[in-house]
């Protein structure tokens, strides 16, 4: 009936007692007693509200997709290792395919037309970096264009990739970008791989 951390703790350290200590005393009890107490177990542990259909109805359709997807892949292959596995792969798709959307980009023209500026807010990584290149108008902005990143953060290379490739879009057309607002950490990301990274993209 325990249900602090400790008791979480001490259930694990028991566990790994039992197999690395006793392993030969635990290897002579038959097969069918140690699969009652896990039946057993796992009734006990289950979080059954999170099965009621009145929480299925509330609760995100990725995290039900992982749910479903996980149960399906350990009871196809009776291996509960692959279904954990499927499953923090199919979440990590989910929450990125989620988190892809929430770069947003505004923009800004100024009053004399020579210049405009775009304002980037979100989180820039592989997944919203392909969708970032789609938000800018190459053909009519003005000569002179500034990104500001001041609300954002650049992740990973693709991110660094997608701004090389803005670059390279406006300089086709014989138009200059200058990027501001860069954090410590995302100016020395870009600084590093800018240029580096042509063709990724």
């Amino acid at each position: 009936g325990a249900r602090t951390r400790l008791s979480t703790f001490l259930a694990g350290t028991f566990l790994m007692v039992l197999c690395v200590v006793f392993g030969p005393v635990v290897s002579d009890i038959p097969m069918a007693a140690l699969v009652a107490v896990m039946v057993m177990v796992s009734v006990a542990t289950f979080d059954w509200h999170s099965v009621a259909p009145r929480t299925l109805k509330r609760m995100p359709a990725g995290e039900i997709t992982v749910m479903v997807l996980t149960v399906v892949c350990v009871v196809a292959t009776h291996n509960l290792a692959i279904g954990v596995v499927v499953g923090s792969v199919a979440a990590v798709l989910i929450f990125a395919k989620r988190v892809a959307h929430a770069a947003d980009v505004t923009s800004v023209i100024d009053p004399d037309g020579t210049s405009v500026l775009y304002r980037v807010t979100g989180e820039l990584f592989f997944a919203s970096a392909n969708e970032l290149v789609t938000r800018f108008d190459y053909a009519d902005d003005p000569a002179e264009v500034v990104i500001d990143l001041s609300a954002t953060h650049v992740w990973d290379a693709s991110s660094v990739a997608a701004l090389d490739t803005i670059e390279a879009k406006y300089a086709q057309r014989g138009k200059n970008v200058r990027i501001t607002g860069l954090n410590e950490r995302s100016a020395r990301i870009h600084g590093t791989l800018s240029g580096e990274l042509t063709g990724s993209h």
